[in-house]
């Protein structure tokens, strides 16, 4: 009668486990760090969430100038020197005005965030989140809400922030932002909206372009009501106050 092979020790196995682990755990760290090291010098071909546009067109209430037949998207990576100076200022005067000062995490825009959210009714989320975080999720990640996408839009917001400085995380951002249905970046924006390329937008046009962010789909640049107009105020007051295209030289220096 043959005998039954005995099983390995569990302890073995949860070695082997453990040993797997590591070695996967290790292979998504360097090529997490391949990936955003590549696009310090190179433009992204495409992100998540502009695949996922090309496949589907958005669905929401209020949603405006949704591309239903033709889901071609429209997209250009421009860096500093190729848009107008009032752009990133715009965008920095609108999203993050601590953009230069933070390392990627602005601790007192999340503190001031989650006291308005504990404080409100619940109806209106405010966020915290930096010009850096938001280049992680629109660049690197998914579209969703879970603890898992957080946890990974923090990793790579420390990624980035080590290894790419302000101007290119500024430049990834002003060119992969979404900016309308199907439109992503400035430049796309800029010849969908005004019909010149974004080198020769103005400062009320740059700051109607950072106002509709972040909704972009509800707020359209070629098209403002009164909400859109208001924000577009708003951001022009912020970038006098910041100190004018002045404030943004470093952004542009080589």
């Amino acid at each position: 009668m043959a005998s039954t092979p005995l099983l390995p020790p569990i302890s073995i196995i949860l070695k082997k486990t453990f040993r797997l682990l590591l070695q996967v755990g290790a292979a998504l760290f360097l090529a997490s760090v391949a990936w955003v090291l590549v696009y310090r010098w190179v433009a992204p071909p495409a992100t998540w969430l502009m695949l996922d546009r090309r496949a589907h067109a958005p669905v929401g209430h209020g949603y405006q100038g949704i591309q239903e037949d033709s889901r071609q998207i429209r997209y250009r990576f421009r860096n500093i020197n190729e848009v107008a100076p009032a752009i990133p200022l715009a965008l920095v005067a609108a999203e993050d005005q601590r953009f230069l000062l933070h390392r990627g995490f602005d601790f007192d825009a999340i503190t001031k965030a989650a006291k308005r959210n504990w404080n409100g009714d619940g109806t209106h989320i405010v966020g915290g989140s930096t010009i850096t975080q938001q280049v992680a999720k629109n660049v690197f990640l998914w579209q969703g809400r879970s603890y898992v996408r957080k946890a990974a839009e923090a990793y790579f917001t420390v990624l980035i922030e080590f290894m790419w400085d302000k101007r290119r995380i500024m430049e990834m951002y002003l060119s992969v932002a979404e900016m309308g249905d199907c439109t992503f970046g400035v430049e796309a924006a800029s010849q969908r909206y005004f019909g010149k390329p974004a080198s020769q937008v103005t400062t009320a046009e740059a700051a109607l372009l950072a106002g509709v962010l972040p909704n972009p789909l509800r707020f359209r640049a070629s098209n403002p009501g009164p909400v859109a107009r208001a924000k577009q105020r708003r951001v022009m007051r912020n970038m006098r106050r910041l100190g004018g295209t002045s404030y943004i030289k470093s952004l542009l220096t080589d």
